[in-house]
């Protein structure tokens, strides 16, 4: 059968070479691709929806809050059962994991990963996982293209649109946010935007938004009516909230940074699992608004139901009172991102897309609320607007992609004319974030191992490029007390290379290189051959590549630096081989065809 099947396969690729051209065949797997990530988002979440239906009504009905503490340790005890003994596989939080096997994996992404994610998330978020769906269905999305591609053998440039066109395919079905999920697409992914890589984006995102359709008729995930329209006197209140909605996205930043490093610490996983399950369990008990995704306060927010917010409060404060109210959302703010940093921390699997879209809806409600309530302006502003309009902001500034959030606030509204409202507090919000953090949630992970792809053309090539395949192996290594005659006759002789590493036989570390240049004077003097050694003649290399710690970039500019043509590389100080520059500069040529191709 196997065999059989790979005929069929090979038969059609065959058929596919003659017939049908590489664009075309691009467009057709754009749409399967598109279907899929539909299809995926689809699954995620009704499964997650179906357990916490069946939570709620079947099992606790009626006595629902006091488990608010227990629910999410079973849900992140279940994720990690299942990561251990089912998919027996350790992988990464949705975007992130993905833009790494983009970087440094060549848009390879395992099998297992197609798969893990529909497993888990709703494990997470059904039983009370202060985290979001967006991620996890973009991962699955993207496994499930990059599988696709490596079947039909499309290159690496073809492989990592196709995952390009999975996200955005994902996040329209989610959103029926059809141009923001392009956006989205463009922005996180750094996709180089062309008109060959812009239609297989639309084909994707049309699919994506047809199925959710077909599954889901014309509700949306938030919806609103306009009945404030904007005016020309809201513009400094829109500039103000632009400046807190930065400082909400850094605080944001900074506190999923810190609990992120913490758990790094933390090197058992059940100790991680139950210091991050109970910490979230007593969030969640003492702030139930916090348990799960967190969509119904959102759409609560955005009618101006805030009362079913704030009512079911642990310290019953008096919700007449606009400064009690006040109080309990600032709570909600501070401590969602707590939350959502817990439920990664014990092992948990979500994405960070829900969190911020909550913090920007209950930050911008409460700013307007705390305007009206001061009474200083004869201005009353929209609470339902301004919530709409914090969600961008929030969304914007922790994902450092501005347009996805004006296009996704001003898809989701059904219009556009919170546009101006929207791009304000957006553009506001990410300059000043990123001046203070020049890296997102999803990337700063990945730049501080230089990892990272983005829309500059010359550095993403160079972080695509693989090091390790660039380094050479075959020189003749001489020891530090190795006599001149040894070398001629063991090391000259036998090497076509003009360059020997002096390595120390017993730490494998080079201390140092021998050119030919430098013995050449001596090497036909006999007399010589036992008065000198290798320490005599070698010198320093004008400098050392680390694997550990060098990036590509590094790399170049120590060549560039030294003007060497072989700079010595060395893993964990030892010595392993020699990268030249001229194979460097033809692996960069090399990448750079494909990544423009």
């Amino acid at each position: 059968m196997p065999t059989q099947k790979k005929s069929l396969l090979t038969r059609f690729l065959l058929w596919k070479t003659k017939h049908v051209s590489h664009r075309n065949f691009v467009y057709f797997l754009s749409i399967v691709v598109g279907l899929i990530a539909g299809l995926g988002a689809v699954i995620l979440k009704n499964s997650t929806h179906y357990i916490q239906h069946l939570i709620e009504t079947k099992v606790v009905s009626g006595y629902h809050h006091p488990f608010y503490f227990l629910f999410p340790l079973v849900g992140l005890t279940l994720t990690y059962l299942v990561k251990k003994y089912v998919v027996r596989q350790e992988f990464g939080h949705g975007i992130p994991s993905t833009l790494r096997a983009i970087a440094k994996k060549k848009g390879i992404m395992r099998q297992y990963q197609m798969f893990s994610a529909l497993v888990t998330a709703p494990l997470t978020v059904g039983f009370g996982g202060s985290v979001g769906l967006e991620g996890p269905t973009v991962s699955t999305a993207a496994a499930i293209s990059s599988n696709i591609s490596r079947l039909f053998h499309t290159n690496q440039a073809t492989r990592t649109l196709l995952m390009g066109c999975a996200a955005a395919g994902a996040i329209a079905c989610i959103f029926k946010a059809p141009i923001a999920a392009i956006i989205f697409a463009i922005e996180v992914f750094s996709l180089d935007l062309t008109l060959i890589s812009l239609l297989p984006l639309l084909i994707s995102s049309i699919s994506g938004v047809l199925l959710s359709y077909f599954f889901y008729g014309s509700d949306t995930i938030l919806p609103f009516q306009l009945v404030d329209v904007f005016t020309l006197e809201q513009v400094p209140f829109f500039i103000a909230f632009g400046i807190l909605a930065a400082l909400t996205s850094i605080y944001f930043t900074k506190v999923y940074a810190f609990f992120h490093d913490f758990f790094d610490k933390i090197k058992s996983p059940i100790k991680r699992l139950l210091f991050g399950g109970a910490g979230l369990g007593v969030i969640v008990f003492f702030i139930p608004p916090l348990y799960g995704e967190g969509f119904e306060v959102i759409n609560n927010m955005v009618t101006g139901n805030f009362n079913d917010v704030v009512t079911d409060n642990f310290l019953h404060i008096d919700i007449t009172n606009n400064w009690a109210i006040l109080a309990l959302l600032l709570g909600l703010i501070m401590f969602k991102v707590i939350a959502s940093a817990l439920t990664f921390g014990a092992g948990g699997i979500g994405g960070i897309f829900s969190p911020s879209l909550f913090m920007g809806s209950v930050l911008g409600f409460g700013f307007a609320k705390f305007i009206n309530t001061l009474g200083f302006f004869k201005l009353h502003l929209s609470e339902s607007n301004f919530t709409l309009v914090g969600m961008a902001g929030v969304l914007g500034g922790v994902l450092q992609a501005p347009l996805t959030a004006i296009f996704l606030i001003a898809e989701l509204t059904g219009g556009y004319k919170l546009f101006i409202p929207l791009m304000i507090t957006v553009v506001i919000c990410f300059i000043v974030t990123k001046y203070f953090l020049p890296y997102s949630v999803y990337s700063m992970e990945l730049a501080r191992k230089g990892d990272l792809i983005t829309h500059d053309k010359d550095q993403a090539v160079l972080t695509l490029m693989n090091i390790e395949a660039l380094i050479e192996t075959k020189f003749v290594k001489v020891s530090p007390d190795m006599n001149l005659g040894d070398i001629v006759h063991k090391a000259v002789v036998k090497s076509n290379r003009n360059i020997f590493p002096v390595i120390n036989v017993k730490t494998k570390k080079i201390e140092g290189i021998i050119l030919l240049d430098d013995i050449r004077p001596i090497m036909f003097d006999q007399t010589l051959y036992k008065e000198v050694v290798a320490r005599d003649v070698m010198q320093a290399p004008p400098e050392i590549i680390d694997l550990h710690n060098d990036r590509m970039k590094d790399i170049m500019k120590k060549f560039q630096d030294s003007g060497a043509w072989n700079l010595p590389v060395i893993r964990d100080d030892k010595y392993i081989g020699f990268i030249s520059k001229s194979k460097l500069l033809t692996a960069y040529r090399r990448q750079l065809i494909n990544f423009t191709s």
